[in-house]
Formats: structure tokens, C-alpha cells, sequence
């Protein structure tokens, strides 16, 4: 919102995981009037009941819902591109797993191509480069400082 002077319209669309972190998007970002693509890998997809509740916000607030296995094309006419941590705590063990199911996911320049014009990046940190290049992540277009900023003051 501090970046583009309000949500209302914008697309949201996260590559990776399907966390905690996705989740909490999913169960706000229609509420806000956000369209959301979300692309995971067959597997970690987001949880079933957090997706049906999304699925009806989606409808509610008339906003556009997509769910797919495709980075590119969840990517196509984003604004917002987000991703987390592939390996979250507790899941140490499956790093090797993880880390191949997850080939094709890494948010890189060529992945924000079809990507809005304003598309900005945005990861929750700590960052690891599997899950985002340095080209994306130090670019002007990477808000992560601002947004861990931001995350200080509501602590």
C-alpha cells in the first residue's frame, strides 16, 4: 500500500511454498481487492480449507482467483511477486526433496518478463538464493527492506 498508494485492483501473485506465510495472504488479499495467482509445486499446495475460504472471498469481493503449477503464468500481469522460504523450521530433513521439487520456482528477471510493468518484489526474509536471484532481490524493484521495516514497527 505504502509503494503503490493502495491495494484495490492489484495482483498479488506468490511463487513457492504453500506456508503459513501464503496463507495469511490467501485469507486477506480479496478483502483488500486483490486478485491473487499463487504457483506451487504438486504437493505444497496450500492447505485445502484455507483454499475454500479463499475460493469463496474470492467471490465475494469479486476477485480473481488462480491456482496453478506454472510460476509463468501465475506470474503474467502481477504486480506483486512473493515468495518465502522453501524449508521452513522442522522441515530440515526434507531439504533435498524440497529443494528438487522446487527447480523452476526461483523468482528471476525472466520470470517478472510477463510481470506488470510496475511489478515490485517482496519475501519475508531470511532469504535463500534458491528462492530468489540476487538480480531480483538487490534491484530497485525489491521492497524486502522496506518491508522488514515496516514488520519493526509492528512488533
Amino acid at each position: 500500500q505504502e509503494h503503490y498508494g493502495g491495494l484495490n485492483g492489484l495482483t498479488i501473485t506468490w511463487i513457492g511454498d504453500g506456508n503459513n506465510v501464503l496463507h495469511s495472504i490467501m485469507m486477506s488479499a480479496a478483502k483488500l481487492g486483490m486478485h491473487l495467482c499463487i504457483a506451487t509445486p504438486k504437493g505444497f499446495e496450500p492447505d485445502l480449507r484455507i483454499t475454500k475460504i479463499t475460493e469463496q472471498y474470492s467471490k465475494e469481493y469479486g476477485t480473481k482467483l488462480l491456482l496453478t503449477t506454472d510460476p509463468l503464468e501465475a506470474a503474467d500481469g502481477a504486480n506483486v511477486l512473493v515468495t518465502d522460504t522453501w524449508i521452513s523450521m522442522g522441515q530440515e530433513e526434507e531439504k533435498e526433496e524440497r529443494l528438487k521439487a522446487f527447480q523452476g520456482y526461483q523468482i528471476t528477471m525472466q520470470t517478472a518478463k510477463s510481470a506488470a510493468s510496475n511489478w515490485t518484489f517482496l519475501h519475508c526474509l531470511p532469504r535463500k538464493r534458491e528462492e530468489v536471484d540476487d538480480e531480483v532481490f538487490y534491484s530497485p524493484r525489491s521492497l524486502v527492506f522496506q518491508e522488514a521495516e515496516n514488520r519493526k514497527w509492528t512488533i
